[in-house]
């Protein structure tokens, strides 16, 4: 009887040893997946902030040429006019932001849209278009700062 005894004593002290295990596996899984997705977070908000940097960098240096590349306002918000001719006709570029998008609108100079109108790029949460000091352009994205002088204003 006293070895019955024992053996259910033993048997119900490895089922509490397994449980704790379990549960402590299981905690330490949840906390991997809670940093995971933490990591992954951040490190898509800092490539969306290259990306946008990266992007509007390109297009200004592409099509640099003088007084082809102006900060004005579209809609709302700020934005970046890049002008260009393409066979004897005068077309526009404008980079905004819009509904939490940094869209593209590609034109006809002479016709007007709106701001709904434009591709979208990428989810932004801030960002404006200024000029600054000596000719810069100064791009905001949040607490970050892009200031970029054209060629054709060096």
């Amino acid at each position: 009887m006293k070895t019955i005894k024992n053996r259910n004593i033993d048997t119900v002290f490895v089922l509490i040893v397994f449980g704790i295990f379990a549960f402590s596996v299981l905690m330490v899984l949840m906390l991997g997946a809670g940093v995971y997705r933490n990591i992954n977070e951040i490190s898509r908000s800092k490539q969306d902030e290259h990306t946008v940097a990266s992007y509007v960098w390109t297009k200004i240096k592409n099509f640099d040429s003088k007084d082809s590349i102006t900060v004005g306002s579209f809609g709302d918000s700020s934005a970046l006019f890049i002008a260009e001719e393409i066979g004897n006709v005068q077309y526009q570029t404008i980079i905004y932001k819009y509904d939490g998008w940094l869209h593209e609108l590609f034109s006809e100079k002479a016709l007007e849209f709106s701001p709904q109108n434009g591709r979208r790029i990428v989810q932004i949460d801030e960002m404006e278009f200024s000029y600054a000091d000596n000719g810069l352009i100064e791009i905001t994205t949040g607490d970050k700062k892009l200031l970029i002088l054209p060629r054709a204003r060096n």
